[in-house]
């Protein structure tokens, strides 16, 4: 079955992948596999960019050469209503968007998109509070009255500003919200444009080296009561730790959240394409850390963790081969 690029094409991911010699296209045609991203400052893009070319480079199909794009996004509420679309083969998403919206509430209210279905986990993404160490922002509560980017109205990024400000007896009124991207918010903090930005990816995140190479930055912690009270009705968000070190500046340990990336897609692709991409992450993922440190948390024995939706059948069989259990 060979899906057309609807567009996609034009914003392929340029990610080389040195060693790899590419496998010749078959005579009886080509498949495109379209992989739904983030925006360049995060950890969706770099990754997927890696991963479509070792699918490309890597999956087998019977009678089609498989060729793989990576497209830049909008992250995992985009992602989510691009899979509900059928408008592209798979996406990134975090872990309680993609069950919002297979379910149909939240930011899907009445408008469930019961066609999703998981290729597998990935790695955990980091929820990072970040402010210039010069703004007298150290504790989420000092957030009243300052300006904090939460990415796209709707979408998740904005869904856990909401959580977190109403876990801390605040409402969205307490803040100037701004909706800039990852990139654009640190561009704009670099400028004393704006207070804070909530980055939600994985460590290190791309926008937030960037920024603390050319400046002094905190990263506040998120923990206390008011976390544990949120992660009571949001069990998707895990505590975790930021290490010393990731960032210049950064000397100790930061505690906060994290919500695991789902790689998923959609009912309309055939088997026999997602068990081929299921075959070609899951064991290249050394590879993949050789893009970027979450390339190496990735792994088989973690593929289902945090999955709540339905795995297509072509991963499902890739994980009965490998003893996974669901």
């Amino acid at each position: 079955m060979t899906f057309s690029r609807r567009g996609f094409i034009g914003s392929t991911a340029a990610v080389t992948l040195a060693g790899l010699a590419a496998l010749p296209a078959s005579a009886q045609g080509r498949t495109f596999f379209g992989i739904a991203t983030g925006g360049t400052g995060g950890t969706y893009y770099p990754l997927g960019g890696m991963l479509a070319q070792l699918i490309s480079n890597t999956a087998e199909l019977p009678d089609t050469k498989l060729s793989a794009t990576a497209e830049t996004g909008n992250a995992s509420v985009a992602n989510a209503q691009l899979l509900g679309r059928g408008e592209i083969e798979s996406a990134f998403a975090a872990a309680d968007i993609l069950d919002a919206a297979y379910k149909g509430i939240n930011q899907f209210d009445g408008a469930a998109l019961g066609n999703l279905r998981a290729i597998g986990a990935l790695y955990p993404e980091t929820v990072q509070l970040v402010v210039r160490a010069d703004s007298g922002i150290a504790k989420f509560e000092d957030l009243k009255g300052k300006s904090v980017s939460s990415g796209s109205p709707g979408s998740g990024q904005w869904q856990l500003l909401g959580d977190l400000l109403a876990a801390h007896g605040m409402a969205r009124e307490d803040v100037s919200e701004d909706y800039s991207s990852f990139a654009q918010s640190v561009d704009k903090i670099k400028d004393g444009n704006l207070d804070a930005s909530l980055i939600t990816a994985g460590l290190p995140t791309s926008s937030v080296t960037d920024l603390a190479n050319g400046h002094d930055i905190r990263i506040v912690p998120l923990n206390g009561p008011a976390i544990a009270k949120l992660q009571e009705t949001q069990p998707y968000y895990a505590s975790s730790v930021i290490p010393a070190g990731s960032y210049k500046g950064v000397d100790s340990d930061v505690e906060t959240l994290a919500v695991r990336a789902i790689w998923a897609t959609h009912d309309g692709v055939s088997d026999d394409i997602i068990y081929a991409v299921t075959r070609a992450l899951y064991e290249n993922t050394e590879t993949l850390g050789q893009v970027h440190p979450m390339g190496r948390q990735i792994s088989l024995d973690k593929a289902l963790e945090s999955v709540s939706i339905p795995v297509h059948p072509g991963a499902a069989k890739y994980y009965e081969e490998k003893g996974v259990a669901p």
